[in-house]
């Protein structure tokens, strides 16, 4: 199998092949940036104010389930490399009815995620820029990286490398001033000791009840995890790579996410409303940051900007890959003499260019109602990872005697302990009045590709 081709494409003409221009750097970096997101820096409040100091929890409960999808992905990555990743392994674990699932519901999800992402940012500089308005924010930002990705993949990856090392950088000083106020050797702050930790109810003040409310607040802020498996298949080469990038990501993401929480509830009450308002915000102001609120903002904006970057890459990829398998129209397939599958990147970034027309017609509404609709394709897709990586390994054993390039530990019992994870936040998703309306919209849309790849396969069948 090619780096870029299911077996069944792997005679296709070299002008339909991806390039391979991505390096090692770049997928480190696609790694952190996919994930050190708003969410981050700004959904974390929601969570604290429901778990308080137990935050911690939540977030190293998410973060451990995300990384072993993340492992499952990677090892069958680096043995399987392919543009369209998860995809192509379901639909060799299950057959062409998986790999169109997690395909389109995939795809559907970075599409309307875009949209999100765009009119994000589009608020943050229309408060800026009040001046311009916010449907001309969007259109102005999804051209920029729909030109972005439809040059040289080299390119993107460069735009994405600098951009997630600046939200990396901000990460790293955040943290290093944190640890210093806790250990009061900041000049002008004075060690708080354990004292918001120990009081306003100890360390989970809400009970463990809290703690799994917050799971399902913070869960999703740990998706972006994916594209680095759809990159590896044009990187110089694909296994190392991958390897690399997944454990590099293992530790730094911990760090990260599990210190930045750290570092919050520690330094400040967890019940102070400007906490549960923005975290990081309320950090740099006790810190005696100037213009805190407006330092987060450029970085919240950067976060936004890097994840439309990565997500429009990888729904572009992914439709390709759909394309190659027959899945998906075949103009899609076709690629660009520089290896850039033009036609996909600007089937992908359509749907960015409709939120310019949503946002002219409900800007203060539109937001809220593209995030409700996401819903949790992402937790659906990683089941299916999670499913296919447990069918897949004998074979990959198989087609690798000297050894896997990547593995996940504890196979098979860390695998099912993460569907069982899945399968109970599935079920506390649905207890959940908040989180209930958009499983449910999820589990619409996967019955409804279901029900088109059924009739599609009957169709087919029946005209051979």
């Amino acid at each position: 199998m090619t780096s870029e081709l299911t077996g069944k494409d792997a005679g296709a003409s070299t002008t339909s092949r991806l390039s391979h221009g991505l390096r090692q750097r770049h997928l480190t970096m696609l790694a952190l940036g996919g994930v050190i997101g708003s969410g981050l820096f700004v959904g974390s409040g929601a969570g604290i104010k429901l778990a308080g100091p137990g935050i911690v929890l939540s977030f190293a409960l998410a973060g451990l389930l995300a990384l072993l999808v993340m492992f499952m992905m990677a090892e069958m990555a680096a043995a399987m490399p392919a543009s369209g990743s998860f995809s192509e392994h379901a639909e060799r674990a299950f057959g062409p009815w998986a790999g169109f699932l997690v395909g389109w519901l995939y795809w559907a999800t970075l599409v309307v995620v875009l949209a999100v992402e765009s009119t994000a940012a589009a608020i943050i500089v229309h408060d800026w820029i009040p001046v311009l308005p916010q449907w001309s924010l969007v259109l102005i930002v999804m051209t920029l990286f729909t030109a972005v990705n439809l040059t040289a993949v080299k390119n993107f990856g460069e735009f994405e490398f600098w951009l997630a090392m600046i939200k990396v950088v901000v990460i790293v000083g955040f943290l290093v001033l944190g640890v210093l106020a806790i250990l009061g050797v900041l000049p002008g702050t004075d060690s708080p000791g354990l004292a918001n930790l120990t009081g306003q109810g100890g360390l989970l003040p809400n009970g463990w009840s809290g703690v799994v409310s917050a799971l399902l607040a913070v869960v999703f802020a740990f998706g972006g995890l994916e594209v680095i498996t759809i990159a590896a298949a044009e990187s110089d080469n694909p296994a190392r790579a991958v390897g690399r990038a997944a454990r590099s990501a293992l530790w730094r993401i911990g760090a990260f996410y599990v210190g930045s929480m750290i570092v919050v509830v520690t330094l400040l009450p967890w019940n102070d409303s400007k906490v549960g308002k923005s975290p990081f915000v309320a950090v740099l102001d006790h810190l005696g940051i100037p213009a805190a609120g407006q330092v987060m903002n450029v970085v919240i904006l950067l976060a936004l900007l890097s994840a439309l970057n990565a997500n429009l890459y990888g729904a572009a990829r992914m439709i390709f890959s759909l394309g190659k398998r027959a899945e998906a129209p075949r103009l899609l397939t076709k690629v660009s003499p520089g290896g850039v599958p033009r036609p996909a990147v600007l089937a992908s970034a359509a749907f960015g260019f409709v939120a310019v027309a949503l946002n002219l017609l409900w800007p203060d509404t539109i937001f809220l109602y593209l995030l409700n609709t996401v819903g949790a394709n992402l937790l659906l897709v990683w089941i299916m990872v999670a499913a296919s990586q447990l069918r897949l390994r004998r074979t990959l054993l198989q087609e690798h005697p000297d050894g896997l390039p990547v593995r996940l530990w504890g196979f098979p019992v860390l695998t099912w302990i993460a569907i069982a994870a899945m399968a109970a936040v599935t079920v506390l998703m649905l207890t959940d009045a908040g989180s209930r309306s958009q499983l449910l919209s999820s589990a619409a849309l996967a019955a409804a590709v279901l029900v088109i790849a059924f009739v599609r396969g009957r169709f087919r069948t029946a005209a051979h």
